[in-house]
């Protein structure tokens, strides 16, 4: 298997190929063009465009989730409200029609003629009676004759009469006969009955053995009472009738109705909290211990609606006995006489988050629930939710494997131009040895195949390639190429390698940067100082003319020369920070109100706003390298750059004659300072005003070509060679880019 950084091993290269052979190879291959081609991957970072598919995505999907789920909520609630209401008439509809059936058969007159005859045998005037008396009295059989066919019609279980004082003087249970104590709980009930209410008793547990719905005896069956007034001739209630109605088979039928999906149901529950009809849940109830699992067992009278504070379904246990727990949401509000709706999710028996709505019938005294799992209800909103938590996934992904890819890339193409700098070519340039480097860029001496002529050729370090490092150079040469002037360094060609190695060939100089020729032989004389800044001024009236501002003259920005036999030949280098003053986009590649050039040679304004400056922020820089050259110090000294700065922007520099301690001629005094005026209207205009000053210095022919020549022949080896060897000077070579001088003293955004 061939990994990725296989491809820069010499496997393609025969054995006795030399290692310059084999990087060719490598460069030229197929695998150098493809690098080649995804220089746009790298330069565009494509990765970030999955990243803000993420951001957008995720923005879109909370806005769709909210308007989808608001949407849910309201059909969802709508639904609830339909169904909670269609129960809840159905069950009263059921309790009016068992209501008429009591009232009609308490007002027969048939069965009132025969509950009057039992009435007078309890009478206390009649005398006393017992209760095997009344138990054997054959008016039984004749009310149960009578009930018979209501009983069998309408689905009763049963039978009871009672008068006014509560005993029981007849039933279908012959027991319960003479008993005064009642089967049911209908204390709070019987004075409305004998008030003349026909009232529906919710299930409550019998207290005397009952026929299940297996036909077993046993107590505690669930019961419902429909009871009635019996009245008299005088239309007065005697006595109670009561119909026993088995709640397991209508009434937990009509609600059971409201079943729905998976999850959804319907049930009732009385004014203490239980639950009187049966839950769809009845298996799972039995497995999680809420009801006895036991045949015949069921939610009816067994479940508390009580919240137990988890999910039971998800194995959680409360600390608390159920009869301590608090009720449910739901049951609570219900309760509490607020009937409602709840679709932002609450607990039920379960301990199971649902949505539901409910509503409580005082009349009855039950409360109906219609709830279903929020699981359930929200589900299309979940996969929705999924949906685009897979969809973000996956662009994570692919931002991921972008990056990666991309990284790859990046070390492949740079061990690419590793390899290709070290075939010592750079398309038609053969690199002969590195003169000198910086933060950024790197130059070669070298020379064209062809035209054989010395060359410096500059590129940018293989490992701090980006974005922003090529716009810029590419930048500093196509401003550069423009101008002509010869006191500005010469662009001959620039181009790209097939490995994305960016440069150019600039004229070859063998000189010494200003910065260098102070520090190792001190003050300039005058003439020297004059000729030197008129030919800078030359070479900033052009790039000025057309509309750029070089905005980083400093004396290691300036080379001086012996070229074509003339001597102190000066060439203005480094154009990286030019600012095109037409262009406002130009103005983007520095960042608003960042720093830019070096602070010794800043005029006011380009500290203060540095996207204002103009040619005249130039010309104070050559007032500044001029002051440097004729005193051997700058304008200002301080500790600190922001020191620095602020003595530039308000401080009014010592004169250089002050400075050196010795006379200098009033009129180089005067431009050096007319160009160092914190106003920019008090400047020179122009490089040519400047240079039309400079020329009427009385000493501005002191310094001849025979002098000049004469100080060339006495240091030129120097110069060049840098021997002998002095500390304080870097070698010549390396003047000639300034990047290294660049990189310790210019103050960037980047």
């Amino acid at each position: 298997m061939r990994w990725p950084w296989n491809l820069f091993k010499n496997g393609h290269a025969s054995a006795n190929a030399s290692p310059s052979a084999v990087r060719m190879t490598w460069a030229t291959s197929r695998v150098g063009r493809s690098i080649s081609r995804t220089g746009l991957l790298l330069r565009k970072q494509l990765w970030v465009f999955p990243l803000l598919a993420i951001a957008f995505l995720g923005l879109g999907g909370f806005f769709v989730r909210a308007a989808i789920e608001r949407t849910m909520k309201n059909n969802l609630g709508s639904q609830l409200q339909t169904l909670l209401g269609v129960e809840t008439s159905m069950l009263q509809t059921w309790f009016k029609v068992q209501e008429a059936n009591a009232l009609a058969q308490a007002n027969d007159a048939q069965v009132r003629e025969q509950i009057e005859e039992l009435l007078k045998l309890t009478d206390p005037d009649a005398g006393e009676v017992t209760t095997g008396t009344l138990r054997t009295s054959p008016i039984h059989k004749l009310i149960h004759k009578e009930l018979a066919p209501t009983l069998s019609t309408h689905d009763y279980f049963g039978y009871f009469v009672s008068d006014k004082t509560g005993t029981i003087i007849s039933s279908d249970a012959p027991e319960l006969i003479g008993v005064a104590e009642r089967p049911i709980q209908i204390e709070q009930l019987v004075a409305k009955v004998l008030n003349g209410d026909t009232v529906v008793i919710p299930p409550v547990a019998s207290r005397v053995l009952m026929k299940d719905e297996n036909g077993k005896l046993r107590s505690g069956v669930p019961t419902m009472w429909v009871c009635a007034p019996v009245r008299d001739a005088t239309f007065q209630p005697i006595a109670v009738l009561g119909l026993r109605i088995r709640p397991e088979r209508e009434f937990t039928g009509i609600l059971q109705l409201g079943q729905f999906g998976e999850s959804g149901e319907t049930y009732a529950f009385d004014h203490t909290g239980r639950m009187v009809s049966n839950s769809r849940f009845d298996e799972s109830l039995a497995l999680l211990g809420l009801i006895p699992d036991e045949a015949g067992q069921h939610s009816l009278l067994n479940v508390l609606v009580r919240d137990p504070g988890g999910d039971l379904t998800a194995g959680y246990r409360p600390t608390q006995r159920r009869a301590k727990l608090p009720l449910t949401h739901m049951a609570a509000e219900a309760l509490a006489g607020r009937d409602g709706i709840d679709l932002e999710g609450y607990r039920d028996y379960r301990g199971v988050p649902v949505v539901g709505a409910w509503a409580f019938l005082p009349h009855y005294q039950i409360g109906i629930a219609t709830e279903i799992d929020r699981a359930e209800a929200f589900r299309p909103l979940a996969i929705l939710q999924w949906t685009f938590a897979g969809l973000q996934t996956l662009l994570a992904l692919a931002a991921v494997a972008i990056f990666v890819f991309s990284i790859i890339v990046a070390r492949m193409q740079r061990a690419a131009q590793k390899a290709a700098l070290e075939t010592q070519k750079l398309g038609q340039y053969t690199l002969e040895k590195k003169l000198g480097s910086g933060a950024m860029g790197i130059v070669y001496k070298g020379h064209h195949a062809v035209l054989r002529r010395p060359t410096a050729i500059k590129m940018l370090q293989v490992d701090r390639v980006n974005e922003g490092t090529i716009e810029r150079f590419e930048r500093e040469v196509q401003l550069t190429c423009q101008l002509n002037h010869p006191n500005t360094v010469a662009i001959y060609d620039y181009g790209r390698t097939p490995e994305g190695l960016f440069y150019y060939a600039m004229e070859y100089l063998d000189g010494i940067d200003l910065q260098a020729l102070v520090e190792k032989y001190g003050p300039q004389p005058e003439g020297r100082v004059i000729r030197i800044l008129e030919q800078i001024c030359g070479s900033l009236y052009e790039a000025h003319s057309l509309g750029l501002v070089h905005r980083d003259i400093k004396p290691a920005n300036i080379m001086l020369n012996r070229r074509g036999g003339e001597p102190d030949v000066a060439k203005v280098l480094d154009f990286g920070l030019v600012k095109a003053v037409d262009e406002e986009k130009q103005t983007n590649l520095t960042a608003a109100g960042s720093l830019t050039g070096t602070p010794l040679y800043m005029s006011p304004e380009a500290i203060q706003s540095p996207n204002s400056v103009d040619p005249r922020s130039d010309l104070y820089a050559v007032g500044a390298v001029g002051y440097y050259l004729l005193t051997g110090k700058p304008v200002f000294d301080a500790q600190n750059i922001v020191d620095l700065c602020q003595r530039h922007v308000t401080e009014i520099p010592v004169v250089p004659s002050v400075r050196l301690g010795r006379a200098v001629s009033p009129e180089l005094e005067a431009a050096l300072m007319a160009c160092l005026e914190k106003s920019r209207a008090k400047r020179p205009q122009t490089g040519r005003d400047l240079a039309a000053s400079l020329s009427r210095v009385p000493t501005s022919q002191s310094w001849s070509i025979d002098e000049a020549d004469a100080w060339w022949g006495r240091h030129e080896r120097s110069v060049i060679t840098g021997k002998p060897s002095d500390t304080a000077v870097p070698p010549a070579g390396s003047a000639i880019t300034s990047t290294a001088s660049y990189a310790q003293t210019v103050v960037t955004n980047e």
